[in-house]
């Protein structure tokens, strides 16, 4: 069944606004277990300048500017999409988790070559023996990669405590682990910190839960997903203690959430500003 995903951010700002510079990232991805069967963005006021394009992963992305003084601004986009089962790997028959490190791949593929970028770190997340010593505890010898990935996954989520209030975007992954506190957002870079301390390939992705009872359901989520060379990706949530389903709905990928940040951009004025953002996703007859 087609579901509609609704996203609205709405800025309000204690003085006007004189000139805004605007990119989002809202559109879905199209993908083997996601059909994109519409999409579209509304922008209040209407902008001067729009265009969309799609950036260095792939995502689609569209830039805007706004050139006339406003004290609220709303973006909002509506978008149909078809979800399809997902091929289900038995985590125990992988092979074991050190052929997946990248030191040790063949690049035989621009699939790998391409998954190799996602080793490093990057504006959010960076490599320390802490989240190794961390990740080690799931990724001991020889051990089937599938499975301790999700063993990772299930740690997070036991030994972390999902706290709205606990931290911000740019809160450090460190501190995440010190106070063992945050949001889909920190549990996806811890994850993914942990996994290129060992030398995996991960990357950040975020999205929408298309069910109400998970936590994240009905607003923006993240999640992870992890490389495995002759196998391809394998999307995992922390959060929820699971592998991903057909209950999410992906809208882009990256190094992490500075690449593909919902809404994002610079404002000229504007002083003392509040952020309100309304996501839900429902069947598309309702």
């Amino acid at each position: 069944m087609p579901l509609r995903a609704t996203h609205t951010t709405t800025y309000l700002y204690s003085a006007p606004v004189s000139l805004c510079h605007t990119e989002v990232h809202l559109a879905p991805r199209a993908s083997r277990y996601q059909r994109v069967i519409d999409h579209t963005l509304s922008v209040i006021p209407m902008p001067e300048s729009t265009f969309s394009y799609k950036d260095y992963f792939g995502n689609d992305v569209t830039y805007f500017s706004i050139h006339e003084p406003h004290t609220t601004l709303t973006v909002s986009a509506v978008s149909l999409i078809e979800l399809r089962p997902c091929d289900v790997m038995e985590p125990c028959l992988t092979p074991a988790w050190e052929e997946a490190r990248g030191e040790y791949w063949r690049y035989t593929s621009e699939l790998a070559l391409q998954a190799y970028e996602f080793v490093f770190p990057s504006p959010r997340i960076t490599l320390t023996p802490r989240f190794a010593a961390y990740a080690e505890a799931s990724f001991t010898a020889g051990r089937p990669f599938l499975e301790a990935a999700m063993d990772l996954c299930h740690r997070v989520y036991t030994d972390f405590h999902y706290d709205p209030q606990a931290t911000t975007v740019v809160t450090p992954v460190a501190e995440v682990l010190a106070s063992k506190r945050g949001v889909c957002q920190d549990f996806a870079h811890f994850t993914i910190a942990c996994m290129r301390s060992l030398g995996l390939a991960a990357r950040y992705v975020s999205g929408y839960l298309s069910r109400a009872n998970l936590i994240g359901g009905q607003a923006s989520h993240a999640w992870v997903s992890v490389f495995f060379p002759g196998l391809g990706w394998f999307d995992l949530d922390p959060t929820n203690d699971q592998m991903a389903n057909d209950s999410y709905v992906t809208l882009a990928w990256g190094r992490d959430y500075s690449d593909v940040a919902p809404v994002n951009g610079v404002a000229t004025g504007g002083g003392e500003h509040v952020i309100n953002v309304a996501v839900s996703v429902v069947p598309a007859d309702d």
